[in-house]
């Protein structure tokens, strides 16, 4: 069979070949070019080298502050001193003798002698006194309860009870007992022998006891 080309087959592979061509030569240009050093040549009368100058930045010292300005003195303030006067009475000497008297010297009084005064206690024994049987609680005769209870009274001048009222100096241990010698020591009002001072019946204040014994 025959083959037929046309004539726009033939011009496009005219043009492949001469581009072809062209990028070989090109190549073997470049690969001369660096083979003999033309390439940095070129390159460096295109773009010149470029140079670096380093610098060096100056440190700038810290400068000294300026002097504080000068302090003013002020001068000091005086004061004048205050006159005082002081009126210092001026001692007379005299060796005349004063107080000369004709009238004799009285002799103090001796001391008194010490006064005794004779004291008697307050009396709660007789016969006008309450009987301790007569005050014994019926309850603590039943349970057996006995003791001593120490009363407190004050008498006065008469014989009678006066103000503190009677109390319990110190307890039997039984209630009813100490109550019962309260109830006592009143109803002897009236029937206590007054304590006396130099003979004279004067109020006075004293602690007897009341002993509960069965019998």
């Amino acid at each position: 069979m025959a083959s037929y080309s046309s004539p726009h087959d033939s011009q496009f592979f005219t043009r492949r070949a001469i581009t072809f061509t062209v990028a070989v030569g090109v190549q073997v240009l470049i690969v001369l070019l660096l083979s003999t050093g033309l390439a940095s040549r070129v390159i460096n009368i295109v773009a010149p080298p470029i140079q670096t100058d380093i610098v060096q930045e100056v440190q700038k010292h810290d400068e000294a502050p300026p002097p504080p300005p000068p302090k003013m003195e002020r001068p000091p303030v005086e004061i004048p001193p205050v006159d005082v006067a002081i009126n210092v009475p001026s001692e007379t000497r005299t060796t005349a003798i004063t107080n000369v008297t004709d009238k004799p010297v009285k002799k103090a009084p001796p001391p008194a002698p010490p006064v005794h005064h004779v004291t008697s206690t307050i009396g709660v024994n007789g016969k006008n006194f309450p009987n301790v049987n007569d005050f014994y609680p019926p309850a603590s005769t039943r349970l057996g309860e006995e003791g001593t209870s120490q009363v407190h009274v004050c008498v006065g001048p008469n014989g009678r009870l006066v103000q503190p009222a009677p109390t319990i100096a110190k307890s039997s241990g039984h209630s009813r007992l100490d109550e019962a010698a309260i109830r006592l020591a009143q109803a002897g009002s009236g029937r206590y022998k007054p304590a006396t001072e130099d003979g004279k019946p004067i109020s006075a204040c004293t602690t007897f006891s009341v002993k509960f014994q069965l019998q």
